[in-house]
C-alpha cells in the first residue's frame, strides 16, 4: 500500500495503525522513516553486511516506508533504498507514505530512472491511495483561532 498526499493528513496514521492490525493479525512488522531506513542501510554497507540486513529484514511479513520525499537522498542513499525494495518485490509486503506523488520521486533519489524502477516495483501488487484535504493541525489552528478571535469580539 502506498499512502501519498500532503503533510498532515494522517498518513502516518493510517500506516502506524495498519502496522499494528498486522501485528495483532500474526504478521512481523517493521516500521520507520525513510531516513532511519537507509541510515540501517548505509551502516550494514559500511560494515560489510548489506546483504545480511536485507536478509535479516526480509524476514518481517510486512515493512513501512515512512515520510517518503521529505529529505532528499544522495546517489549512494537511493541506490540503498532501491535495493530494499527491490530485495522485497514478490517477497514481503512494503508499505509507503510520501507527501509528494510519483511524478516528483526523482527529487529526492537524486535520480529519475531510480525512481521509476523503485515505483514500478512498488506499485505492481499495491493498493495506492491519494489523499486530499487540509492539514488536521492546520484545520485545529485555524479553528482555535476563530475561536479565540470570537471569545476576543464578545
Amino acid at each position: 500500500m502506498i499512502l501519498l498526499g500532503p503533510p498532515g493528513l494522517g498518513k502516518t496514521h493510517l500506516a502506524i495503525g495498519l502496522g499494528v492490525k498486522a501485528a495483532h493479525a500474526g504478521y512481523s512488522v517493521l516500521f520507520d522513516t525513510a531516513n532511519n531506513w537507509i541510515t540501517r542501510l548505509t551502516e550494514a554497507h559500511q560494515a560489510g553486511r548489506l546483504e545480511a540486513e536485507l536478509k535479516k529484514i526480509r524476514r518481517y511479513k510486512l515493512i513501512i516506508i515512512d515520510e517518503v520525499g521529505y529529505i532528499p537522498f544522495d546517489q549512494d542513499a537511493a541506490n540503498l533504498f532501491f535495493q530494499l525494495i527491490a530485495s522485497r518485490y514478490e517477497i514481503g509486503s512494503v508499505m509507503v507514505t510520501s507527501n509528494l506523488p510519483f511524478g516528483r520521486w526523482g527529487e529526492t533519489f537524486s535520480d529519475d530512472v531510480v525512481a521509476a524502477a523503485m515505483i514500478d516495483r512498488l506499485v505492481h501488487h499495491a493498493e495506492v491511495l491519494t489523499l486530499t484535504g487540509d492539514s488536521y493541525r492546520t484545520r485545529q489552528r485555524r479553528e482555535l483561532l476563530a475561536k479565540q478571535n470570537r471569545a476576543d469580539q464578545d
